[in-house]
């Protein structure tokens, strides 16, 4: 898998930067409107707080775009933090490729 070097944003900045500012929009206003708490869409704003499945269909209702969208913009980020901010112990692949095999029989037959 190739690592981007950037961290992306996570879509709580981007909902901000994209559609919450540019529409002038009240957050309390937004909040009843999308049936969520006031903190909880502060938190998803910041990247405390992650988007969910059903967040991510509100969020197509309210702003005219796709729940994969959201669901995509989350995971993304989500993927890049597991990568490159968390510490994993390594694991040991339990298979080769079929190709290495396919060499190193190659290899040794000639």
């Amino acid at each position: 898998m190739s690592e981007k070097k950037r961290k992306p944003n996570p879509p709580g900045v981007i909902l901000d930067e994209l559609y919450i500012k540019p529409l002038k929009l009240n957050l309390q206003e937004l909040a009843d409107h999308l049936n969520l708490s006031r903190n909880c869409l502060f938190k998803i704003r910041t990247g405390k707080a992650s988007i969910s499945p059903n967040i991510a269909v509100r969020l197509r209702e309210a702003f005219n775009t796709t729940p994969n969208l959201w669901l995509n913009l989350q995971q993304k980020y989500d993927l890049w933090i597991e990568v490159n901010e968390k510490t994993h112990k390594p694991i040991t692949p339990l298979y080769q490729p079929v190709q290495s095999i396919r060499r190193r029989s190659k290899r040794s037959s000639a």
